[in-house]
């Protein structure tokens, strides 16, 4: 399993937030995302022969938020 760490611009409320967790579950090989709300920092346990971290980046993007690394 591998892990990194996005920031997203919007995911500092609490509908954005529940968007993000939405988008992330729905996604085959996202194990766990937890984001913070007070910097938008967003932490993902995946599995890499599943999905891609540009495969992420542009799932999230597809819904109008913007991921910093």
């Amino acid at each position: 399993m591998d892990n990194t760490t996005f920031y997203v611009k919007e995911a500092t409320n609490e509908e954005c937030i529940r968007t993000l967790e939405t988008i992330l579950s729905g996604i085959d090989g996202v194990d766990r995302a937890l984001v913070d709300v007070e910097d938008g920092e967003v932490k993902i346990d995946f599995h890499s022969s599943q999905v891609t971290l540009d495969e992420l980046k542009a799932k999230i993007s597809q819904h109008g938020l913007h991921v910093r690394e």
